[in-house]
């Protein structure tokens, strides 16, 4: 796993986005050249090294989210920001499809003011450009520490594709993300 250690003696960078079940989240941005690697996992609590029992129990303040390790000379943050407002619906505070409670809320959570201002930029032009009637409610904060989560959730779209099929169909998000997303 890539640390932020790491990152500084390389031009790779981090992203972190939460957006419902980390298992739909992983493959969108696992096809990008320039993505080195997509971890589910959890942030945003205050339970270190958190299960995933503890987190769907609605106890530590953690949230599922994915944490992308980019090459910004292959894919830039902008672009990575565009994937990420396609796989939600971002005007639900309360979770993600048939996905309920505060570990499957939205949020993208920044690594530097760089961030944080194309993040609020893309949000902004998110509201404006009309495609919801609502509010968009998905949170910009900062990044907090990350935790990958339990092998057996990881690339889980290739280790259980029938069962990912199946689980993404049942969401509902499918079809909401053609609703809204497709052009």
């Amino acid at each position: 796993m890539t640390n932020q250690a790491q990152l500084s003696s390389s031009s790779l960078q981090l992203a972190t986005f939460a957006g419902g079940c980390f298992w739909c989240m992983v493959k969108p941005f696992d096809q990008w050249e320039g993505v080195h690697a997509v971890i589910s996992g959890y942030t945003g609590g205050h339970v270190k090294n958190p299960s995933y029992e503890q987190v769907k129990s609605q106890t530590t303040g953690h949230i599922e989210a994915v944490q992308i390790t980019f090459d910004p000379s292959l894919i830039s943050y902008e672009r990575i920001l565009e994937v990420f407002w396609a796989q939600i619906d971002p005007t639900d505070a309360h979770g993600q499809f048939q996905d309920r409670g505060e570990s499957y809320t939205t949020a993208i959570f920044v690594h530097h003011e760089e961030q944080r201002q194309q993040a609020e930029r893309s949000k902004r032009y998110l509201a404006e450009s009309g495609r919801f009637d609502k509010p968009i409610v998905t949170p910009i904060r900062d990044a907090v520490p990350f935790y990958p989560a339990e092998d057996y959730h990881q690339n889980y779209y290739q280790k259980e594709p029938d069962h990912y099929k199946q689980d993404r169909a049942a969401s509902g998000r499918d079809k909401f993300l053609d609703m809204y997303w497709q052009s």
